[in-house]
């Protein structure tokens, strides 16, 4: 099972690191693998890494990126047509989850409709 982070964890990292950085130790012990974060999170959260996203960009090196090719492109629109809504970003993070893993994120409503529509059955962990 892998652990998804959507922005708002990275965000929460940025912050207020020993929340989070809690949260994957516990996640880890039970047998979660490397964290994993979706471009399109990193795009939306990432402004340069200097100053304050320092932190980030170490963050982020030790995190999985899950790109957003063509196929996942074309499953995220569909996600987002099926779902009436807008956010390309919470739908990738949706389409990077497989079934049992665990989204880390700060939108639980929204990723819960997404996955629930996505038929993915998923651990939100809200921040």
């Amino acid at each position: 099972m892998t652990v998804i982070l959507d922005a708002g964890a990275l965000v929460a990292a940025e912050r207020r690191p020993g929340g989070l950085l809690a949260i994957l130790d516990e996640l880890a012990v039970n047998g979660h693998e490397v964290p994993a974060v979706p471009s399109t999170v990193i795009a939306q959260v990432w402004r340069g890494g200097r100053g304050r996203q320092a932190r980030l960009g170490k963050w982020l090196s030790l995190c999985e990126t899950v790109v957003l090719d063509h196929d996942a492109a074309l499953r995220v629109g569909q996600l987002l047509a099926a779902t009436r809504t807008t956010d390309v970003v919470d739908a990738h993070v949706v389409d990077s989850a497989s079934q049992g893993d665990v989204i880390v994120t700060s939108d639980p409503l929204d990723i819960a409709k997404l996955a629930k529509t996505a038929k993915k059955r998923v651990s939100i962990i809200a921040l």
